[in-house]
C-alpha cells in the first residue's frame, strides 16, 4: 500500500519513506510540415547546465503556476512562440536528485505551433526542427525518449485519450 501525504508530498510505502516533488515540466513542442509532424528540439546553452544537452522546453513551475500554466509560459519565454493546441501527454517523466535525495516527477505535454521561427533565449544556442527518429536519437535521457514517443504516439492514435487530454487556452 502507498500512502501519500499531500502537504509534504512524502510518499510512504510499507516502511520506506520517499520525497516526491513535482516542480518541473516537460513539453514537446511541434508543428505540420506538408502533413507530417516536426518536433522542436533546443540546444542547451554553453552557460547552462547540461551544456548542449538537446531537450524540449523545459522549466521550473513558479508562483503556484500549474504545471500547464508553466509549460505555455517557458514555450513563449524559450521561443518566442504561443501555443495554438495543447495536451497532457499519458506519460510523467521521472529522476532521481542525489544531492537532495529527491525523486522528480515531472508532467509532459504536447503542444502545437503554427509557425517555425524560433526567437531563442539565452537558455539555448541552437533549434532543430526534426522528425521523431532524428528526435529520438538526439535525446539522451530515457525520460525525454519516452516523454516524446508518447506526445508523437498521442498524436498519431485515434482513441480518445486527446480529447480528454485536451487543455483549454
Amino acid at each position: 500500500m502507498v500512502k501519500i501525504n499531500v502537504k509534504t508530498n512524502e510518499i510512504f510505502e510499507g516502511y520506506v519513506m520517499v520525497k516526491a516533488l513535482v516542480r518541473v515540466i516537460d513539453a514537446y513542442v511541434y508543428r505540420y510540415e506538408n502533413k507530417r509532424v516536426k518536433f522542436l528540439l533546443l540546444k542547451r546553452a554553453k552557460t547552462k547546465i547540461y551544456e548542449h544537452l538537446w531537450q524540449g522546453v523545459a522549466g521550473k513551475i513558479e508562483n503556484n503556476e500549474l504545471a500547464w500554466q508553466t509549460a505555455k509560459r517557458e514555450l513563449n519565454e524559450e521561443t518566442g512562440l504561443l501555443p495554438e493546441r495543447m495536451f497532457v501527454a499519458d506519460h510523467i517523466s521521472k529522476f532521481y536528485e542525489a544531492h537532495s535525495d529527491i525523486i522528480n516527477l515531472v508532467p509532459v505535454f504536447g503542444i502545437q505551433v503554427d509557425s517555425k521561427n524560433i526567437k531563442l533565449s539565452k537558455e539555448h544556442c541552437e533549434y532543430r526542427w526534426v522528425d521523431y527518429n532524428t528526435a529520438a536519437k538526439m535525446l539522451v535521457w530515457n525520460g525525454q525518449k519516452e516523454g516524446i514517443r508518447v506526445v508523437y504516439n498521442m498524436l498519431n492514435s485515434f482513441d480518445d485519450r486527446m480529447r480528454w487530454s485536451e487543455i483549454s487556452l
